[in-house]
């Protein structure tokens, strides 16, 4: 059903409501609205540290290079209509074992985990070289990778990829992401740095940059929070109605992570300033719950969020904010800051901020927050436990009882003063009567 859409940002919003519709699952938005943010931007999802591998042939030298991250959604069957999708991310603990160079044919396989495995076919023709196809295999019989899987069988996915033209001795370069979509499978490839048909054992320093590379993106800035508006970007809408949203691991369990808040949106459209705000009862949520880190992603017609929270076992963060706004004419706005340390608080209590908070997620769009509340992990009972309030909130706390404590203070030394003084004064008119 996935592969029957047709993959447009404009249209992949409607296309996901369909999917949720029709087969009533919360983790089809999830993988809808992760997709859409990958669609719109090529964005680089920084699960892993990349798989870095090298292939000899049978004189020793080297003949094929990778250095690259892939990460792979996958729904199965775990009951009768029931599914659960799982994130498989290309370790870089990889085997090479099946990998093959020839004078106009090469192939990459890497094998990893309990039977999976990753493999790319190139071949040459003249000054340049492609890559064919890439197959994915995956064994549902993994239980910890595929918990309660129906089926135990390995199934096989076929990717036709859009690496074609690379300039033989050079290698193919890509930091955007290209999503695949394959029956139930998502295959997101991104930073690559590719290289088959090796001349004489030694890897290009020369690069064909893929397409996507070429439009250049914004650098997001160090994040800052604070509670008014910057002068230049001052929402013009009213207030956002504030929105309670949950995420559970499944239809029979209680919330794993909640938030709720109000929140508008700034972002530079052209010449334009423009803001949006996320209207709750017009949004669909969808995310995860793992052990050091939670996604919350918020979807609606026009815009989709995803938080990335993270944790040290100590205290958690937000750490990453990946925002698209697609507004009436024009492309999408897309802004996204993965060098975040904000919303900090104890595992186990959630992070409050009554106050607006302004968010500069990048230079072209800001995030304003109202009336805040969140806690990404160890929800127990479906309750937000002790709240640990922003430091504007807690600097105000402080303000009454130290203007108390002052004002004592004060009271106390005028006293004192005015007693000693009119102590002086009695003493002196004593001595003149005496």
């Amino acid at each position: 059903m996935l592969s029957s859409c047709t993959w447009k940002v404009a249209e992949v919003v409607s296309c996901c409501r369909f999917l949720n519709r029709s087969f009533g699952y919360q983790v089809i938005m999830f993988r809808c609205a992760f997709l859409i943010l990958f669609l719109a931007l090529g964005y680089e999802l920084h699960l892993s540290h990349g798989t870095e591998v090298s292939v000899n042939n049978t004189d020793n030298k080297l003949c094929l290079y990778a250095n690259l991250m892939v990460n792979f959604s996958v729904a199965y069957e775990v009951g009768v209509n029931k599914s659960e999708t799982v994130i498989l991310v290309l370790p870089e603990n990889v085997t090479t074992e099946g990998s093959a160079c020839d004078n106009t044919t090469s192939t990459l396989k890497l094998s990893f985990g309990d039977g999976h495995s990753w493999t790319v076919d190139f071949t040459k023709k003249n000054k340049t070289y492609q890559v064919d196809t890439i197959v994915f295999s995956y064994n549902l019989n993994d239980s910890s990778v595929f918990p309660n899987s129906t089926s135990k069988e390995t199934k096989s996915v076929t990717v036709k990829s859009i690496i074609t033209n690379v300039s033989v001795d050079t290698y193919y370069s890509c930091k955007s992401a290209d999503v695949r979509t394959v029956e139930s499978v998502i295959q997101t490839l991104y930073d690559v740095a590719l290289q088959a048909f090796v001349i004489n054992g030694s890897k290009s320093d020369t690069d064909t940059i893929c397409s996507a590379d070429m439009t250049s993106t914004t650098v997001a800035p160090t994040t800052t929070v604070s509670t008014t508006a910057a002068p230049t970007s001052t929402p013009t809408l009213p207030t956002p109605t504030t929105g309670k949203y949950s995420i559970a691991t499944d239809v029979n369990s209680t919330a794993c992570l909640m938030a709720t808040f109000g929140l508008q949106i700034g972002y530079k459209h052209g010449d334009k300033e423009e803001t949006i705000n996320l209207v709750p009862n017009m949004t669909e949520v969808g995310g995860a719950c793992r052990a050091n880190s939670s996604d919350l992603m918020l979807t609606s017609d026009t815009i989709t969020i995803m938080f990335t929270f993270s944790n040290d076992g100590k205290k958690f963060q937000l750490h990453a904010l990946n925002v698209t706004v697609i507004p009436a004419t024009g492309a999408p706005v897309v802004a996204v800051n993965t060098n975040m340390s904000i919303w900090a608080a104890a595992v186990g209590s959630s992070y409050m901020c009554n106050k607006e908070q302004t968010l500069n997620v990048t230079d072209t769009l800001t995030l304003y927050t109202f009336e805040l509340r969140v806690q990404p992990f160890e929800v127990n009972k479906g309750e937000f436990a002790t709240a640990e309030d922003c430091q504007d909130d807690t600097t105000e706390s402080w303000l009454v009882p130290i203007a108390v404590g002052v004002a004592l203070t004060l009271l106390v030394l005028i006293v004192l003063v005015a007693y000693f003084i009119g102590r002086k004064r009695n003493q002196g008119t004593g001595y003149e009567h005496f």
